[in-house]
């Protein structure tokens, strides 16, 4: 999500000039679920977490949706939160919620009313130790250190990640009507009603068409 150009589309990363690209950390190769992010959330680099000490990255918060389908880079899912890692990637709070498509076979196996987590153990066992540990290890190839985590790498469930999700949207809607200064994010938007980055259909029609496709 390209946060720093108007209407934030979906592109290809790019760091220090070039296509980023994840490394395989064995055994694994590349992404280990459909890597995506909730719309309507931020994580606040000018706010410090009270639980990792450490503020925002800057970016919606990330979902790492476990399902049994591989998704399409841009579709929209409908998913079923189940609990929440909190990352802490170099100095900033990075939370990972652990989600499953609601429309996935599979769901309906994680149905504890409260430990949603702990039926994950059960019915994909040895998938949250990976998470913890591609998490831990893959920016290392790159020449950088660990990660770490809060709460020593435990997995919180549903109703703690539920929380997180309500802080971070709210300081999406705090970023949107402008009482946080959001820096070079651009903030434009058609749909967010008293939002003063809020624009006609036509004049993100405009925008969308202005840009260049190589």
């Amino acid at each position: 999500i390209a946060t720093e150009e108007p209407l934030n589309p979906i592109k290809h990363d790019i760091k220090k000039g070039k296509l980023r690209y994840v490394a395989n950390i064995f055994p694994h190769k590349g992404y280990i679920w459909n890597y995506g992010a909730l719309p309507q959330t931020w994580e606040d680099p000018k706010h410090t977490d009270k639980i990792t000490g450490c503020c925002g990255d800057n970016d919606p918060i990330d979902v790492c949706e476990i399902g049994s389908k591989i998704r399409s880079s841009g579709e929209i899912v409908q998913v079923k939160v189940l609990g929440v890692l909190g990352l802490v990637d170099e100095g900033e709070t990075d939370w990972k919620i652990i989600a499953i498509s609601a429309d996935d076979p599979e769901a309906q196996k994680i149905h504890g009313k409260y430990f949603y987590i702990d039926d994950v153990k059960k019915h994909k066992p040895g998938y949250l130790e990976a998470t913890l540990d591609w998490f831990q290890l893959y920016k290392v190839p790159d020449g950088k250190p660990e990660n770490h985590f809060a709460f020593n790498g435990e997995f919180k469930d549903k109703d703690f990640a539920v929380e997180i999700i309500k802080s971070t949207h709210e300081h999406w809607k705090a970023l949107l009507h402008k009482k946080v200064d959001g820096g070079a994010i651009k903030c434009t938007n058609v749909l967010v009603s008293g939002s003063p980055f809020c624009c006609s259909d036509e004049d993100a029609r405009s925008i969308v068409q202005s840009v260049r496709i190589f």
